[in-house]
């Protein structure tokens, strides 16, 4: 069963440009996975330092493979230094 996973994280003021950066260096290296069904990014229209990334991935031992690989784990270290609040992560499964 499928597993969905939703990070919303909530960067500094003056550091919207290089968390954008960094969610966007980290898509390209985690599409190729072969554990990930799909990964996409947003940034809010109305809040530029809040950003939300949603990603699928065949299931929880591809999640847990993904989360220890060393683009996923750098994108971590990364936002640690940028975020303002501590960022809510969530593993899901639809519903229907």
């Amino acid at each position: 069963m499928d597993l969905h996973f939703f990070a919303r994280f909530h960067v500094e003021e003056g550091k919207e440009e290089e968390a954008e950066e960094s969610v966007r260096a980290v898509l390209g290296p985690s599409r190729e996975e072969p554990g990930c069904i799909y990964i996409r990014a947003f940034r809010s229209m109305r809040d530029s330092q809040l950003f939300v990334i949603h990603s699928c991935w065949v299931d929880e031992a591809a999640f847990d493979l993904h989360a220890k690989l060393p683009h996923t784990v750098q994108f971590i270290e990364t936002l640690n230094e940028l975020v303002d609040e501590r960022p809510a992560m969530t593993r899901t499964r639809e519903i229907v």
